[in-house]
């Protein structure tokens, strides 16, 4: 049996550019998830423990009605330099039209002493858009009966 494969589609994402030098996200490789952003700064900042920095990237976005854009860190960040995103994942709603921008932030670890260094036009994190299911809440007396019940954190003993 041959497996089934689901193929996504594209949409339109319209795309303000606030400077001369905001670069336009990039696909690395045909069938990644993510776009890539870059970073729109004029002069290379330092990333270290307890001194986060915000990164303009120039862009400010027209999401799609229905839809929104999630910000993430780049793998690489995190796994060669423990730098991630600040609030870990950044939410671009529908109506917001400023500028993104990325806040960048460095684990206080024993492995990293040196200063993660962001130069202009750097990848700084990468972006997708995703469908909104608005959800409609349904107050009830009880809720379904599970396996796990009330089973929190461990419950399964791993």
């Amino acid at each position: 049996m041959k497996p089934m494969t689901l193929l996504g589609g594209n949409v339109d994402l319209n795309i303000k550019l606030l400077t001369e030098t905001a670069r336009i996200p990039t696909y690395a490789r045909e069938g990644d998830a993510c776009f890539d952003i870059y970073a729109d700064i004029q002069e290379s900042v330092r990333v270290m423990p307890q001194h986060p920095v915000t990164i303009n990237t120039g862009l400010s976005f027209e999401v799609p009605e229905g839809w929104v854009m999630k910000i993430y860190s780049r793998s690489g960040h995190g796994f060669n330099s423990d730098v991630r995103l600040a609030n870990c994942v950044g939410i671009i709603d529908s109506g917001y039209r400023g500028e993104l921008k990325v806040k960048l932030t460095m684990d206080d670890s024993f492995r990293h002493k040196d200063p993660f260094i962001v130069n202009p036009g750097d990848r700084i994190a990468q972006g997708m858009l995703d469908l909104v299911y608005k959800v409609n809440f349904v107050p009830v007396d009880d809720l379904s009966k599970t396996d796990r019940g009330e089973g929190g954190f461990g419950s399964s003993g791993a």
